[in-house]
């Protein structure tokens, strides 16, 4: 079938699917399928975007470590620790290739430690760089790259790559 350009709503009752077909067996493979329970509203490259961060899998750090870069790719890591624990990310390169990272890549981590009993502190390794607020901010008391214990123990991070190998770090919440 041919490319067709519609001028006006395309409607379904039963969704959508994108397909692929195997040139060699002509098998054919759902790729993708839009749903009747799914709902997007003016959907462009410009303007995606994700309002609902979901994490079906997390990573675990109870003592001062080095994460892993799949620890860190499952944006959540959880602290039930009773003593303080540093988490120091992993380099910029091993991160970058875990999440397949490029110039403008850009990820959310989470740090929970409502679990835990005493501070979590974040550290960045090699190819990783403070933004300017944290690093003005990482001075005594100023609490921006720790987590603390009980109901207000969860930290939003944001790792933004400037290559495929090195990554600003900033809190944002």
């Amino acid at each position: 079938m041919a490319n067709t350009t519609f001028n006006g709503p395309v409607r379904s009752q039963n969704g959508f699917q994108s397909v692929s077909i195997d040139a060699t067996t002509g098998a054919v493979t759902t790729t993708a399928t839009l749903g009747v329970t799914t709902s997007v509203t003016n959907l462009t490259t410009s303007n995606l975007v994700f309002t609902d961060q979901n994490h079906p899998s997390t990573a675990a750090i109870n003592a001062t470590a080095t994460a892993t870069a799949a620890q860190v790719a499952t944006g959540y890591i959880t602290s039930t620790s009773v003593g303080t624990v540093t988490i120091t990310l992993p380099t910029g390169t091993l991160l970058g290739a875990a999440l397949g990272a490029a110039a403008g890549t850009t990820m959310d981590l989470y740090i929970d430690n409502t679990a835990g009993a005493s501070t979590v502190t974040v550290a960045v390794a090699t190819n990783g760089i403070l933004s300017a607020a944290a690093a003005a901010g990482s001075g005594a008391g100023a609490g921006l790259l720790t987590v603390p214990s009980g109901v207000t123990g969860v930290g939003c991070f944001r790792i933004m790559f400037s290559s495929a190998t090195a990554y600003v770090f900033s809190r944002i919440a």
